[in-house]
């Protein structure tokens, strides 16, 4: 019986995080594109709305950068809403007289300000953009051309962290060029699995206001409109810019929070597990999203202690497996140490980046279970892209 549960957990971790990704790469590949052509002179008005807490000193950069995309000015409206922020914001937005700004000084969170962001727009599309984020000057057109076909109800955008040669810019990039990779195995075989809330768009009339507390606003906005029966789409030549985390226990807490948002997304999305309503969106929803943040991590816990116990018991190619699982932990312990300390992580950066994932997801479940997870965005503590 424990063998069988060693052997089990291990084809459940293999599948999660490699299995996974050969399987859709191949279903992708398989998969002819149905979507409706798309002209060139499809220019539909936008709105573009910029939640900001206390970023008064890159607000200046953004409302430029906004200015800056290549789209007809007529057509498109920019909106900031820097609701609960304490700093300099109304004075420097006021140098811009295009730029529409709300703000009340209750702080509600992100969500919140979003719900209340979206009784002024008037226009059938809007795209959402985090403040420290830049767009390329062709995010908007690449991303709305999508809207062309009525079967699409969002479209998420690419998410480029600029690495800086530390472990938490190494690690996060890493993660997200194959995040990326699977974004478009998703997009092309079914629907995206969640938006990246950098710079995602949706239909305005499928925005639906998201309960108060809400963490991941931009995944279980967007999977609610995959649960409608539209696509979200995948646009890479729309991204937006950040810088990664200053530091790794900084990246560590952002995940911690990702993962809590996790947990209470899953409680909220539960419609998706339904496999005889959308097969397809049930099955890329829980191998994609579901075993990373519930399942997997449980089983890698479970893993290290089977294993010394088969390698004690019988030996063989369980000693081995031990001894390999010891030296992937020890090597992100040496990682760590050596992040910590402003120094490269090397060939330790992977089974760093790993361990924190999976111990994040055990800290954000924790989170979940108690409530502590506050909906609020915190100000990143990021350096600002110019």
């Amino acid at each position: 019986m424990l063998v069988l549960l060693f052997w089990v957990s291990l084809g459940v971790i293999f599948y999660t995080y490699v299995g996974y990704g050969l399987l859709v790469g191949v279903w992708a590949k398989l998969t002819r594109s149905s979507h409706t052509a798309s002209t060139a002179d499809f220019e539909p008005e936008v709105t573009l709305i910029v939640p900001a807490y206390n970023e008064a000193s890159i607000l200046a950069a953004k409302v430029n950068n906004c200015l800056a995309l290549d789209y007809p000015a007529s057509k498109l409206k920019l909106l900031f809403i820097t609701d609960g922020s304490t700093d300099e914001s109304g004075k420097v937005l006021a140098a811009f007289p295009t730029v529409q700004h709300l703000h009340v000084p209750e702080r509600g969170g992100k969500s919140m300000a979003e719900n209340r962001s979206m009784q002024y727009v008037h226009t059938p599309y809007v795209i959402f953009t985090d403040c420290n984020t830049m767009l390329n000057p062709e995010a908007v057109r690449a991303m709305i051309r999508h809207y062309q076909d009525p079967k699409v109800g969002a479209v998420s955008g690419e998410k480029v962290v600029l690495n800086d040669g530390s472990a938490s810019g190494s690690g996060e990039g890493l993660y997200w060029k194959y995040e990326s990779f699977l974004k478009r195995c998703d997009s092309k075989i079914c629907s995206l699995m969640g938006a990246a809330g950098e710079l995602v768009s949706f239909r305005t009339e499928l925005f639906k206001p998201l309960e108060h507390d809400t963490i991941l606003d931009d995944f279980v906005q967007s999977m609610r409109i995959v649960g409608a029966g539209y696509r979200v789409v995948y646009e890479p030549k729309a991204y937006a810019m950040e810088p990664p985390s200053t530091s790794l226990p900084e990246e560590m807490g952002r995940k911690v929070r990702i993962c809590a948002g996790g947990w209470q997304s899953m409680a909220r999305l539960t419609f998706l597990l339904n496999p005889f309503r959308q097969p397809v969106v049930t099955f890329l929803y829980v191998s994609h999203r579901v075993l990373r943040w519930s399942l997997t991590p449980a089983l890698l816990a479970l893993l290290l202690p089977l294993n010394a116990y088969l390698a004690y018991t019988q030996q063989g190619i369980y000693t081995l497996l031990f001894v390999l699982q010891v030296l992937f932990y020890l090597s992100s312990a040496v990682g760590w140490w050596l992040a910590t300390r402003n120094r490269k992580a090397g060939a330790a950066l992977v089974p760093l980046y790993f361990t924190m994932m999976n111990v994040a997801a055990f800290r954000g479940f924790g989170r979940f279970v108690r409530n502590s997870q506050p909906a609020a965005w915190e100000k990143a503590h990021r350096p600002s892209v110019a």
